[in-house]
């Protein structure tokens, strides 16, 4: 209700028709009306109307407040005003509060129409008789620990099979209402098999439990559904949307990282039936824990999911700073519930949680020694190696090859330096002198404060070059040359220099050209760690540009030489490292008009952009091209004066090796060179072996607290109070036996004492189960979130979850083994009418499979599905060109796999932030970017055309078919397998009669169009039983494919 109070207190003459009316109301209740009248409840009625309608303006949050009033504190309300209260006890019909809601003038009516907000008839009277009973408050009722009420009393003493079922007949009966009877067996197996595994049972399966008629039959197959392998696969799943787990980094370049070892441990917790206290320790602080196992470890994964980035030109901090409040968002939300990001900028606008509060608990997550910047593709520090028993036996194997070839090189390397050392005395010798032909320009840069053609606009420093001195760029910094450099299309070039840079880039080397006008000119970069050279007259639609194919060392110094013919062809550049060729490809090769610019040759940057940070030494620029030999000759003269004019007792580290390896190509004997060759090429192979040595990102302390601040807006570096780690005021205290650290806040996140924990994960599990939760709000139990539609039911779950030791399975037990659970998802009009979403469970679940379920079941059904659990990511059937679409420079290609892995659960599909699985992003599944616990469920004819045209659901409706055709001898037999397989039952004489015309149709079809036959049932790797006419493999495949698509085959009824 925005400004209440914003105009001064109504006149009593104003409103007095209104308050006698109001009045009136109230005195003509009699006792008798008042004592049948329900019993009004702040939590239950009043909270949500404040929440939605008044708590902007008059809430927690000092910065929107009007008017000094706050609606939900109650000493607020109560105190007392100049001459009026906001609820008057005495005389509720004087409460400012229905006065501004009930009258009509519009300058005086709350809301104010401005706000966008109002509240209708039926809220006023739920207000008004909540002040009439005296306008008690309740704190909110998520953050009032749980308690165990009685079971409620039911007039059906027959239907309950556990306590829960109490809860759930007691709503029904007051509701006028009755459960539905319980679902038949086939259905109830397959709505059980899909919740507890993801995955629908096969027919043997199914026959085996409907065969069974023993008492025990149902709990003993809920029993065995928990004991597999897959049940842990199934409850990782929704475990992976919580914790925002992918398999690239999400920012910029989305690179490839490895993180299944985490998502590995999840499916192994569950399978364990780890503990739910000790599932959320070891993943919030595993590390903190003494002495931690390696699997502890690899569990604090969960807060290392989260998006980085490793873009040249971020501000570190500003990003360090967002994956700390990534952190503290999914922590949040995946245990308590609650939307405390939203008190990042400000004081929580609606539940208690002040901006200080925010950061307190920041300070738990804000002591990570890491970088905003990551400064590497893949795994980011910190990291724990986790080298595999394949790896540990390669790596021994190569430790023991390089040790006999080191002992062999010392046994021969004072040879080896004795010929060296008589090479030296020789070779500057034979060598022939840099070229002088067609020289435009020549700084040898020892000096350019000397230099009146270069000017110097910024800290460019004098700094030891390769040749002599060079010049230091430190990213800022630009030479601009007043030579005239004459440069067209058709202007033969060579430039040559010595570069030493220190970024991967992007970065300009050396440039004439124009950013403003389409990026028209000439220019060298790196980008991405490779040497690019470019020739534009308007980018990229008329440009050339060539690229290595191998990246550029940063931090050594290397021969650069660029040859250019005038050719307007990409063909026509050579790029030479140390006299060396290098493989180039052409991006884009279309160059027709000018590139000539009204701008100075420049160092260090292009006209506006690209700014160079490193070194450059002794550049040359000739108006001819070079030839191979004449590049080596360039770099070779001055790599050798260069390094042999130092003694060797002075020689860096790098010289020394450069110098060894130069004389072994050029001069050493050939047994000496194939010896060191050999020894090069297992030295670099245990590198490699090494680089590729398989971590885990973990969580780590620092070793000295990092200061936290409250964040002024939110702003990286805008500090305001200096806080310490803590907790909110309305959640129970942090208990000084705990430790300062995120053990100590997962310590308290799972104390017996926490209103939020136990009932927030029930809340998940029941959605999962029924499609909705008890608070259908999952991600938000605060003031904005709905209230539960069972509280009781919901507080008897978090205590059941509590004493069971946090036993998961145990918990999932009890709800599957409810009446409720068993009842059939059969709806009449009546219940839908009266309750659409099911919130009174008056009916079992009925509900879209989810995406990885939908393919799962696709799979499992056709007997494709490879059951291999855990290892990396795979990547399955998916359309061609997507990850190039959104990868820098289209660089990175989906490179699809063969056999077994085309066919594992969509669990261990390959995750790409920038482009997911396109087959399960069409069922709503997320891009993993943040914290997800609620995905929506929506209906639309994308998600027919994948069922219809996707690889993996084509050729699993191919397969299927050929057992089909396989299994049975009559057409009518082989549709019903067809479709029990597919839904768990027979079809009806009606359902067989349409599938029957449907197959006589398409197999016409196919006669007809036998390459058409061919072509469909070729779709997919696996193996197609050439024993069946292509007509009628095809037939059966459509056919098939139509009662993949049917509703019955994706919903769980």
């Amino acid at each position: 209700m925005p400004q209440l109070l914003r105009k001064s207190v109504t006149p009593r003459l104003l409103v007095l028709g209104l308050v006698g009316m109001l009045c009136t109301s109230i005195l003509s209740a009699t006792a008798a009306e008042k004592t049948e009248t329900p019993r009004i409840e702040f939590n239950r009625d009043i909270r949500p109307i404040l929440s939605e309608k008044c708590l902007h303006c008059h809430g927690p949050d000092p910065a929107t407040r009007e008017a000094d009033l706050r609606l939900d504190d109650p000493a607020d309300v109560r105190k007392p005003r100049d001459d009026y209260s906001i609820i008057d006890l005495k005389q509720p019909a004087d409460s400012e509060l229905l006065k501004r809601l009930l009258t009509t003038d519009a300058d005086l009516k709350m809301p104010p129409a401005d706000s966008g907000k109002e509240i209708s008839p039926q809220e006023i009277a739920l207000i008004q008789r909540w002040v009439e009973q005296g306008a008690e408050y309740q704190q909110h009722w998520s953050f009032i620990p749980p308690r165990r009420t009685e079971l409620p009393a039911v007039n059906n003493q027959s239907w309950s099979k556990t306590p829960l079922d109490r809860f759930v007949l007691s709503r029904l009966e007051g509701a006028g209402s009755k459960p539905s009877p319980r679902a038949d067996k086939a259905t109830l197996y397959r709505r059980l098999s899909f919740d507890l595994t993801g995955l629908p049972p096969t027919l043997a399966e199914l026959d085996v439990f409907l065969n069974d008629n023993s008492p025990g039959a149902y709990e003993k197959l809920i029993d065995r559904l928990l004991a597999s392998p897959h049940y842990g696969e199934h409850r990782a799943r929704y475990w992976l949307d919580a914790a925002r787990y992918a398999d690239t980094s999400g920012y910029f370049t989305d690179d490839e990282w490895q993180m299944w070892r985490w998502r590995d441990w999840v499916i192994n917790a569950f399978n364990d039936n780890k503990p739910f206290d000790q599932f959320t320790v070891e993943q919030l602080a595993g590390d903190l824990l003494p002495n931690p196992t390696q699997d502890q470890l690899i569990a604090t994964g969960f807060n290392r999911n989260h998006m980085t980035t490793q873009e040249t030109g971020i501000i570190d901090e500003e990003y360090r700073v967002e994956y700390v409040v990534d952190r503290l968002d999914a922590t949040s939300t995946v245990w308590m519930g609650l939307t405390v990001g939203c008190a990042r900028c400000h004081d929580h606008k609606y539940d208690p949680i002040s901006q200080k509060e925010f950061y307190q608990l920041f300070a738990f997550f804000n002591n990570s020694p890491e970088t905003g910047n990551t400064g590497t593709a893949g795994n980011a520090k910190p990291i724990l190696s986790v080298p595999s028993t394949e790896y540990l036996a390669q790596e021994k194997q190569i430790k023991a090859q390089l040790a006999t070839l080191e002992q062999q090189h010392k046994q021969r390397e004072q040879e080896l330096e004795k010929q060296q050392t008589e090479w030296e005395q020789s070779v500057l010798q034979d060598l022939v002198s840099p070229s002088s032909e067609s020289l435009l320009l020549y700084d040898p840069l020892d000096d350019v404060t000397k230099n009146a053609a270069l000017k110097t606009i910024g800290p460019v420093e004098s700094t030891p070059g390769f040749v002599g001195q060079g010049v230091k760029f430190d990213g800022t910094a630009v030479l601009e040359s007043s030579t005239p450099l004459a440069l067209d299309r058709d202007t033969p070039l060579t430039i040559a220099a010595w570069i030493n840079p220190a970024s991967s880039g992007p970065i300009c080397l050396l440039s004439k050209n124009d950013d403003r006008d389409h990026l028209r000119g000439f220019d060298i970069m790196i980008r991405k760690g490779k040497l690019s050279v470019h020739l534009i007259h308007k980018w990229n639609s008329n440009a050339i540009q060539v690229v290595t194919d191998s990246s550029i060392r940063t931090g050594h110094w290397q021969h650069l030489l660029v040859s250019y013919d005038g050719s307007s062809k990409a063909d026509g550049i050579r790029i030479y490292l140390n006299g060396e060729p290098q493989a180039t490809s052409a991006p884009f090769d279309r160059l027709t008009d000018s590139i000539t610019v009204d701008e100075p040759f420049r160092l260090g940057r292009r006209s506006t952009s690209a700014f160079y940070k490193g070194s450059i030494d002794d550049l040359r620029i000739y108006q001819r091209t070079f030839t191979a030999e004449e590049a080596k000759q360039l770099a070779d003269f001055q790599f050798l004066n260069g390094s042999l004019s130092v003694p060797a007792e002075k020689r860096t580290t790098q010289q020394q090796q450069e110098l060894r390896a130069y004389f072994l190509k050029t001069a050493a004997p050939a047994s000496f060179r194939t010896a060191e060759q050999e020894l090069k090429s297992m030295q670099n192979k245990l590198s490699t072996l090494y680089k590729s040595k398989p971590t885990s990102m973990i969580m780590q302390e620092n070793e000295k607290p990092r200061d936290t601040f409250v964040l002024l807006r939110g702003v990286y570096d805008q500090h305001g109070e200096k806080v310490t780690a803590n907790v909110p005021a309305a959640l129970p205290v942090f208990e000084q036996s705990l430790p300062i650290n995120r053990l100590g806040l997962a310590r308290w996140l799972t104390s017996p004492q926490h209103p939020l924990t136990a009932r927030v994960y029930v809340n998940r599990l029941w959605q999962q189960l029924f499609g909705v939760g008890l608070v259908k709000t999952v991600g938000d139990f605060g003031s904005q979130g709905e209230w539960p539609s069972h509280p009781e039911l919901l507080d008897w779950l978090a205590i059941e979850f509590q004493q069971s030791g946090w036993d998961v399975k145990h918990l999932i037990k009890q709800i599957v083994l409810s009446a409720t659970y068993q009842q059939s998802s059969r709806v009449t009009d009546e219940l839908y009418e009266r309750d659409p979403e099911n919130r009174l469970f008056a009916r079992g679940p009925r509900f879209r499979l989810d995406a990885e379920t939908v393919r799962d079941n696709a799979l499992q059904t056709s007997g494709l599905l490879a059951v291999k659990q855990g290892g990396p990511s795979v990547k399955p059937y998916q359309p061609a060109g997507l990850w190039e679409s959104v990868s820098y420079d289209s660089e990175v290609s989906y490179l699809q796999d063969t056999g077994d892995d085309l066919y594992r659960r969509s669990l261990y599909t390959f995750w790409k932030r920038q482009s997911p699985p396109p087959g399960l992003m069409a069922f709503d599944a997320p891009t993993r970017e943040t914290c997800t616990v609620r995905r929506p469920r929506t209906n639309t004819p994308l998600q027919a055309l994948v069922l219809m045209n996707d690889p993996t659901y084509i050729e699993a409706a191919r397969v299927l078919a050929e057992q089909a055709l396989k299994k049975s001898a009559t057409e009518a037999e082989r549709i019903g397998f067809v479709f029990r397989s597919a839904t768990s039952r027979m079809p009806s004489v009606f359902e067989q009669q349409v599938l029957t015309k449907i197959l006589h149709q398409q197999l016409q079809v196919f006669q007809n169009n036998t390459a058409a036959a061919e072509k469909l049932t070729q779709v997919g790797e696996a193996p197609v039983d050439k024993t069946f006419a292509p007509a009628e493999l095809a037939a059966w495949t459509i056919l098939t494919s139509t009662i993949f698509n049917m509703d019955e085959t994706v919903t769980k009824q």
